[in-house]
């Protein structure tokens, strides 16, 4: 009597050089799940015992070529990479937000705040320049106002280490939430109120048709002139031409942007090039290989089981 064969779990992220971090990753984190561990590449892969992908931008077509595939982990918080595909197969598709990536997010976020409050744009510009000019700037953290827009996992450890350090602190989601000590807003109709009581506005919103574009010159100009702005939500959040229009009118101070609609940035993106931007490669909260492995182990015990998979996409509400 033979034995059924191992499902496979099939991964694109990190290349071949990276398969055996995963299988040892794997391993110590779901060995009773039995999982045959192979590269995205691999040539002997049989179709028929592909039941899991953990992927980062797969092309086009790939997902749909396996037809026991049970669900599809992304590889990151995001999943517009893997709804590009228009011949995607209909089955779970689920996020991969970790303790770890709320961890490095919020560090990243105060970071830039604290960068944009120190004005280190001037610094970084001054030091290519070779020039040592003095100057201080106006604010503490105690006296400047923090605002998130998205307040998911990502947005509320954000928000929690903002206001440990002293941020006047508040959130914005599109519908209500309720966090002990953080006042926060929902809807359109309370958006012109916490634009305007924004310093910092901090952008970690999923990206949906009603987000595409959020940061336009509309939404720029309800914050207090000299406010800035960091997106690490999606790059298709920022409408670029109107932040730069911004920044070079004087009303946005500075900017630190970490995603972007085309990835890489190319190098002829004015971006690149502008004295008020800071331009970060996508880095503000991937997981280790070792984390992502342990998140995924935990999601797919959990659709073995029946059980509820912890950040499962939503595709009617877009996150």
């Amino acid at each position: 009597m033979t034995s059924a064969p191992q499902p496979i779990l099939l991964i694109k992220s990190g290349g071949q050089a990276a398969l055996p971090e995963w299988r040892a990753s794997f391993a110590e984190f779901a060995p009773q799940l039995g999982l045959d561990v192979r590269e995205w590449n691999d040539p002997d892969v049989d179709p028929q015992a592909v039941e899991y992908a953990l992927v980062w931008q797969p092309e086009a077509g790939r997902l749909a070529r396996y037809p026991n595939l049970k669900a599809i982990l992304s590889s990151a918080a995001g999943v517009d990479h893997i709804l590009a595909d228009a011949q995607l197969p209909d089955l779970p598709i689920v996020r991969m937000v970790t303790p770890e990536t709320q961890q490095r997010m919020a560090e990243f976020t105060l970071m830039s705040s604290l960068m944009l409050l120190k004005d280190m744009p001037r610094i970084v510009a001054q030091q290519a320049r070779s020039e040592w000019t003095e100057f201080s700037t106006p604010r503490t953290a105690r006296e400047t106002r923090v605002g998130i827009m998205g307040l998911g996992a990502l947005g509320l450890a954000c928000a929690r280490m903002h206001a440990l350090v002293g941020f006047d602190t508040a959130g914005w989601a599109r519908s209500p939430r309720s966090e002990a000590g953080l006042a926060c807003y929902a809807g359109a109709a309370q958006l012109p109120a916490f634009l305007a009581r924004t310093d910092i506005l901090i952008c970690l919103l999923p990206e949906t048709d009603d987000t595409r574009h959020i940061i336009d010159a509309a939404l720029l100009a309800q914050l207090p002139r000299g406010a800035a702005v960091i997106n690490v939500g999606r790059g298709s959040h920022v409408k670029s031409a109107d932040l730069l229009a911004a920044l070079d009118g004087g009303h946005i101070a500075s900017a630190v942007l970490d995603v972007f609609d085309e990835e890489p940035l190319p190098p002829a993106a004015p971006f690149w090039r502008h004295p008020r931007i800071l331009v970060t490669p996508h880095a503000a909260a991937t997981p280790s290989r070792r984390e992502r492995a342990r998140q995924a182990a935990v999601t797919i015990a959990a659709l073995q089981q029946g059980a509820p998979a912890p950040h499962l996409y939503d595709r009617a509400r877009g996150y």
